[in-house]
């Protein structure tokens, strides 16, 4: 039996995802995997909640002590997990960013949902936690339950990486299933908000950034690289055309929006951006809110992974698995 403590950052809709999950977990981890896993103290913007034990039930606004701070929660528990759910911003990684490097320096391995800080500064994550010998994992950062990051540095491991084409946004590829079943951008975008798949504001996600972000993300963990979102082109979904998904229908093909990664020679293509494809594409059943990724490689051939929840439970069932990966082999 391994017990861990683990602090938790945020509690927005992926961070009470996952408290909940840990909760219902709780025997399975248990039984199947001999770890109790108890979050210990939750930390917000606005106070937060720490204790001895594990924290019962979900908390509500009377449970909050103010003046809570997460420095104070990482030097004063037995260090263990730190799960990370904050915001964060894309150009800057905060705040996220701070949180992150904060936990390493204090000997915390961390499984991370924020992608600010992997698209701001990976590499150097990457380093702190190997200078730290401690584990930084963020499958729910790029692509949530689809397991994009474990088909690629796992089941193609030994293997050149030539490509990818992914649908990597649950938010676009409902809105553009919806539009290719007749509705308009803005009714379609206005149902995805009223069940709760689309943001109140859901630029990141139609203008193709989070998209982007997840590409990086992925293609610099496999690569060992450092590209920015500069190096991406990207192309959104809100002004495309109605009558091209039209056409496509008619001519018994599907409009996605591809995050692609190809070699050209020397030369590197990063992009995101509205595609047609035809009924042999391994994406092309891809509709609502699912996501799907294939690989390219020198020695594997082509593997494609289609699925995984796009919301909250399944961002907090990403970061489960990681943590279960830090401990079992």
């Amino acid at each position: 039996m391994q017990t861990i403590p683990l602090v938790l950052a945020g509690y927005g809709n992926v961070g009470r995802a996952f408290h909940k999950l840990i909760l219902a977990k709780r025997p399975l981890l248990l039984d199947r995997y001999g770890l109790d896993l108890g979050i210990q103290a939750v930390v917000r913007s606005r106070g937060g909640r720490v204790s001895p034990g594990a924290l019962q039930g979900a908390l509500n606004n009377q449970d909050w002590e103010p003046g809570v701070k997460l420095e104070d929660a990482l030097r004063h528990l037995k260090a263990g997990v730190f799960v990370e759910c904050l915001p964060s911003n894309l150009k800057t990684g905060e705040p996220a960013m701070s949180a992150v490097r904060r936990a390493i320096n204090l000997g915390w391995s961390v499984a991370a949902a924020s992608k600010g800080p992997l698209v701001f500064d990976l590499k150097g994550l990457r380093d702190l936690a190997r200078e730290k010998a401690v584990q930084l994992k963020y499958s729910a950062a790029a692509g949530a339950a689809l397991p994009a990051l474990d088909i690629g540095l796992r089941s193609l491991a030994g293997t050149e990486l030539l490509g990818l084409e992914a649908i990597l946004n649950g938010t676009s590829n409902y809105i553009l299933t919806r539009m290719a079943e007749g509705l308009e951008y803005e009714a379609a975008l206005l149902e995805a908000q009223s069940k709760g798949i689309a943001e109140p504001d859901p630029q990141m996600d139609v203008e193709g950034w989070d998209a982007a972000a997840k590409l990086i993300i992925i293609v610099n963990t496999m690569l060992d690289t450092s590209y920015g979102l500069d190096d991406v082109q990207v192309e959104g979904i809100a002004d495309f055309l109605k009558f091209a998904l039209r056409r496509a229908k008619a001519e018994g093909k599907k409009m996605k929006s591809l995050a692609r990664f190809k070699r050209q020679g020397e030369a590197v293509i990063l992009r995101v951006g509205p595609e047609l494809l035809d009924a042999s594409h391994p994406l092309f059943s891809v509709d609502g809110t699912n996501k799907g990724i294939t690989y390219s490689t020198d020695s594997m051939g082509t593997l494609t992974v289609l699925g995984g929840k796009s919301d909250p439970k399944g961002a907090a069932a990403a970061l489960l698995k990681d943590i279960i990966g830090m401990f079992v082999p």
